[in-house]
C-alpha cells in the first residue's frame, strides 16, 4: 500500500515557479504534513534538510540572535552537517510556530536569499499568530492540508481504477460498479481520512484497530487542549468540542451555545471556538442571508454550523457500531444524516480556494446545506441521506434565485436534468475534476421544470 496525497501535485507546481516564496503547509495535527514534506523532498530534490523546531534549543538560539540570512544559513549547515546548495536542496522547517523568529525570518529569506527553497509546517500555527507572533505577510505562500479525501482513501485501498472512472466523468461505467463505491464509502464513513488510521486499515482491514487509533488521536487532541491552550479556557474548549456530535445530530444543525452548557452565551465560548478553528480541528460554516457574490459580504456571524475535521473521528465520537456497515444503506441515514453532511463538507474542503457557507430563509422554512463560492458563481448543494429525494428547499431556492446549476447529492445515480445535477455521494469530491466549478460546461437552466423535484 502506497499513500498518495493530491497535495503533492500542488507542491510540484510550487517547485516549478520561478519566483516562489517560502511555502507554509497548514493543517491539524496528524493529517500528514510531516510525511508530505519529507516524501516530497525525497522524490523531488537531491537533498533534504529536515529540522523539527519543537523543543529545539539550537534553532531557538539561532533564529533569536538576528535576521542575517548568511549567519542563519551557516547555522543550518552546521546543524545539518553539510553545505546547503539552494539549487538542489529542500529546507523543511517543521513545527515552526515553536520558534516565532523563524517565521519572521521567512520574510528575509524571500527578500535577500530567494534561491533557498523552504517548506514549513505548524499544527498550531493559527494559535501562534493570534498570540501576537510577527508574520511575514505577503512573503510566503500557503497550502492547506486536510485528512484524506474519499478519492485518496480509495487509492490507499488500491482502487485506482475506480478513482479514474469518476475523475473522467464516466458515470455510465461507474454506475455499473455502484455497489463497490457504496461499500467503499461505508468504510470511509467509519475509518475516515486520518493517515495513520487509513494506512493501518489498508493493510489489516481491521475496524477495531481503526477505532483504537482514532481514540488515541482524539486523546492526543485533548492533551493538546491542556498543553497549549490558555489554562482558563481549557474547560470551555473541552465542553465545546464534546458538544459537536450532539449539535450535528439535531434536525437543524445550527450551532446552539445552550447545548454546550445551559444558559451559555456566545461571548462565553468565543476564545474556545477561535482556538479550535485555529488548530484546524473544526470547520465553521456560516449562514448567508443572501446568495450573492461575494458570499462573505452576506455572512450572518450569529448563525453557523460546526463540523469536525474528519468523518471517521465523528463516527468514533458518536460510538458508531461497525455492525451498521452490514445494514444496507442505513449508515448514510445514521444520526439524522449528520455523518453524510460531515462527509460532504469534508470533500468540499479539499477543493482548493472554495468558500463554503449555507443558506436559510428568514422564517427557517427552507435551507440549503452548502453554498460554494467559486469566485465566478454560487452553486447550491443539497445533501440527501435519505432515498426520498423530495427537495422542497432546493425548489424554493431555485425559484427565488435562479442559479445556473443546482446540485443534489444523494445515494442516487448520476443524472443531469436541465438545471439540476443529481450527483452520487461517492463522487461529490470530483466537482472540480469534472469542470463543474470552472464554467467549462454549458447548462441550460431555463428549460427545466422545478416540478421534477
Amino acid at each position: 500500500m502506497k499513500l498518495y496525497r493530491n497535495a503533492s501535485e500542488q507542491l510540484y507546481k510550487w517547485k516549478q515557479k520561478k519566483n516562489k516564496k517560502p511555502l507554509i503547509i497548514r493543517g491539524a495535527r496528524q493529517v500528514g504534513k510531516t510525511w508530505l514534506m519529507k516524501t516530497f523532498g525525497q522524490t523531488a530534490y537531491q537533498k533534504t534538510v529536515y529540522i523539527n523546531f519543537d523543543n529545539n534549543r539550537a534553532m531557538l538560539d539561532l533564529f533569536n540572535a538576528d535576521m542575517k540570512i548568511e549567519r542563519i544559513v551557516t547555522g543550518l549547515e552546521l546543524y545539518a552537517g553539510h553545505k546547503i546548495n539552494p539549487a538542489d536542496t529542500l529546507l523543511i522547517f517543521d513545527e515552526i510556530q515553536e520558534v516565532p523568529k523563524a517565521l519572521t525570518a521567512l520574510k528575509y529569506f524571500h527578500e535577500n536569499a530567494p534561491d533557498y527553497q523552504i517548506i514549513c509546517a505548524g499544527s498550531l500555527l493559527g494559535v501562534a499568530l493570534h498570540q501576537g507572533t510577527s508574520f511575514p505577510v505577503g512573503k510566503v505562500e500557503f497550502l492547506d492540508l486536510y485528512p484524506l479525501s474519499f478519492t485518496e482513501f480509495m487509492r490507499a485501498l488500491d482502487k485506482e481504477p475506480f478513482v479514474e472512472l469518476i475523475d473522467a466523468g464516466d458515470f455510465e461505467m461507474a454506475t455499473t460498479f455502484k455497489q463497490e463505491y457504496v461499500d467503499l464509502l461505508k468504510y470511509y464513513y467509519y475509518v475516515g481520512g486520518m493517515p495513520e488510521v487509513v494506512e493501518n486499515f489498508a493493510v489489516k482491514r481491521d475496524f477495531n484497530e481503526a477505532r483504537d487509533i482514532q481514540q488515541s488521536i482524539l486523546a492526543a487532541y485533548e492533551q493538546d487542549f491542556s498543553k497549549h491552550a490558555p489554562h482558563e479556557i481549557v474547560p470551555r474548549i473541552r465542553m465545546l468540542w464534546n458538544s459537536i456530535p450532539s449539535q450535528l445530530t439535531k434536525e437543524n444543525r445550527k450551532f446552539i451555545y445552550g447545548l454546550v452548557k445551559e444558559g451559555s452565551r456566545a461571548k462565553d465560548y468565543e476564545m474556545a471556538m477561535l482556538w479550535l478553528t485555529d488548530c484546524g480541528l473544526v470547520h465553521r460554516v456560516s449562514r448567508v442571508t443572501t446568495p450573492s457574490l461575494p458570499l462573505k459580504a452576506y455572512e450572518d456571524l450569529k448563525a453557523f454550523k460546526l463540523f469536525l475535521l474528519d468523518v471517521g473521528l465523528l463516527s468514533c465520537m458518536v460510538r458508531l457500531d461497525q455492525t451498521v456497515l452490514l445494514h444496507g444503506n442505513d449508515l448514510f441515514k445514521e444520526f439524522k444524516g449528520a455523518l453524510t453532511e460531515q462527509y460532504v463538507l469534508q470533500q468540499l474542503k479539499t477543493i482548493d480556494e472554495l468558500e463554503t457557507y449555507y443558506w436559510s430563509n428568514d422564517r427557517g422554512s427552507a435551507e440549503i446545506d452548502f453554498l460554494i463560492d467559486s469566485g465566478k458563481e454560487i452553486l447550491p448543494i443539497e445533501v440527501k441521506a435519505e432515498t426520498n429525494l423530495k427537495a422542497k428547499s432546493l425548489k424554493t431556492y431555485h425559484e427565488k434565485f435562479q442559479p445556473r446549476l443546482s446540485i443534489r447529492t444523494a445515494m442516487t445515480d448520476y443524472k443531469m436534468e436541465d438545471w439540476l445535477l443529481n450527483l452520487p455521494l461517492w463522487s461529490v469530491g470530483t466537482l472540480k475534476k469534472q469542470g463543474i466549478l470552472l464554467n467549462n460546461r454549458s447548462f441550460n437552466r431555463h428549460q427545466g421544470s422545478v416540478e421534477q423535484l
